[in-house]
């Protein structure tokens, strides 16, 4: 029985309790009624540890709304969401969530933005696009960055071949990592002497996912193309055409040859290995390593309105976020077995567990030790670094999503107004003063910005301070002074 089982059960039972007192008493002698209370007693006593209530461990909030309806994708990293849920801490917060898988990311947004859903796990790109107003425009804002890395770039197994003839080997004859943009750059080619188009699916407009699969296919001198204000398809220029394809229905497009490849969250990289339809050619660790992913979002509205019910839902996560990481990812088999479940990711134990617990599979039968594919908080993984925003914020430029050069300050200011780390630090000193974390576990000192990083695939220096000199480094994307407008 899993402690929210216990906790329900509990209540349920208390609920009833009064009422089957009241029936003993009339027939059974107070000897009875005595031995029955007694064992009544030690069956809550059972519960209570079970559930794991313990009096005076949390200090609730005075939260505002305490029924609240959650979405999210079917993908490994919403974990920390179904943990907070298993593990009650929700409910230590005093907050009764629903959790509820969403078809798409454009309607998980608009859920979020009309009060359908009182907050989801989205795409890190959504508040950021969504604030700007690219897209669909509402304020969206994140206190809590749910996870690190664990995405991944599949193609199907014709292009493998075709690719692997441009990949060096070690001794045993595996392919060489991390795989390069370069050794897809010849299949492309010919595709296009043929009069072929090479597509390949992402995510969302605005996803992780479009940016990564982009920043790999222009390390390697493929052009991804461009966005502009009369044309959205991303295609302007484009060597390889990138469209939407929903995460959990990559592996069946790709099958049917609609896509030749894609970039997707877990399990949908491991699905294609275990049909034997496709080969995992990088890990989005290896292209940016440690690179952030999911945000929480919330509407602005919410926070202002729910400012004690969104520091507890960030009590709440945090935690879950501890769970999965602590003691060198030991409760990942459990997390993997609850991830399994239909009402979460709902795709077999052993495709989740092939990311989740350290290991990444490529080729069938080459596995190799990724450990932090998936990382939930080591690292300060959870902290809202404008830093991250404002990454995102240039590749939005470099591609032409944003169409009009922007300043330095402007970035900042964006990243301001959507990231908030103010609220995630309250809600960890909570944790610290009741006792289920140290100060020694989150960035105290930092100034919301990460330092430059060349961590990258191709070791262009990052700064998030200087955006517009990092995207003039960048070889293939727009530069200061030029307009995305369609020619």
């Amino acid at each position: 029985m899993s402690r929210m089982q216990a906790k329900n059960y509990l209540i349920s039972f208390l609920s009833r309790l009064p009422k089957e007192l009241i029936e003993m008493s009339y027939v059974k002698p107070s000897s009875v009624i005595n031995a029955s209370l007694k064992r009544i007693c030690v069956s809550i006593a059972l519960l209570l540890c079970m559930a794991g209530v313990h009096a005076a461990e949390t200090e609730m909030l005075d939260v505002e709304k305490d029924e609240l309806k959650l979405g999210f994708i079917k993908l490994t990293d919403m974990a920390p969401l179904a943990i907070a849920y298993e593990k009650g801490y929700f409910e230590d917060e005093g907050l009764y969530v629903t959790l509820e898988p969403q078809a798409n990311w454009k309607v998980l947004l608009d859920g979020v933005i009309t009060g359908e859903l009182d907050g989801a796990h989205m795409l890190a790109g959504q508040p950021l696009a969504a604030t700007i107003g690219f897209g669909t425009s509402a304020h969206i804002v994140t206190p809590f960055s749910m996870d690190l890395n664990g995405n991944g770039i599949t193609v199907s197994n014709e292009i493998w071949e075709q690719m692997k003839e441009h990949i060096p080997l070690d001794d045993s004859g595996k392919p060489i990592h991390p795989i390069s943009a370069s050794a897809l750059k010849p299949v492309v080619e010919q595709y296009k002497d043929e009069g072929k188009p090479f597509n390949m699916g992402m995510v969302f407009p605005v996803s992780t996912h479009n940016y990564e699969l982009r920043y790999w296919l222009a390390a390697g001198d493929i052009h991804p193309g461009f966005y502009s204000s009369d044309d959205i398809s991303g295609q302007i220029d484009a060597d390889v055409l990138l469209s939407v394809t929903p995460p959990p229905q990559m592996p069946s497009t790709m099958e049917a040859g609609t896509i030749l490849g894609y970039c997707v969250g877990e399990p949908w990289n491991q699905q294609a290995v275990a049909k034997g339809i496709g080969v995992p050619v990088i890990t989005d660790y290896q292209i940016w390593k440690n690179n952030p992913e999911k945000v929480f979002g919330l509407s602005k509205q919410f926070t202002e309105e729910n400012p004690n019910t969104t520091l507890a839902l960030t009590k709440a996560l945090i935690r879950a976020a501890m769970w999965l990481d602590e003691n060198e990812n030991a409760n990942r088999e459990e997390a993997v077995e609850i991830l399994a479940r239909a009402e979460y990711v709902g795709a077999d134990e052993s495709v989740i567990g092939a990311s989740m617990t350290g290991t990444f599979e490529f080729e069938s039968g080459d596995v190799r030790s990724i450990p932090d594919f998936n990382v939930f908080f080591r690292y300060f993984a959870t902290y809202p670094y404008y830093s991250d925003a404002v990454w995102y914020l240039t590749q939005m430029r470099r591609w032409g999503q944003i169409t009009e050069d922007k300043d330095d300050q402007w970035y900042d200011s964006i990243a301001r107004k959507v990231y908030l780390p103010d609220i995630y630090m309250q809600a960890a000193n909570l944790l610290i003063d009741e006792g289920y974390a140290g100060d020694d576990q989150f960035p105290v000192d930092t100034d919301g910005y990460k330092p430059a990083t060349d961590e990258f695939i191709d070791g262009v220096m990052y700064d998030a301070k200087q955006p517009n000199s990092y995207l003039e480094s960048l070889e293939i994307g727009l530069k200061a002074g030029a307009h995305s407008n369609g020619s």
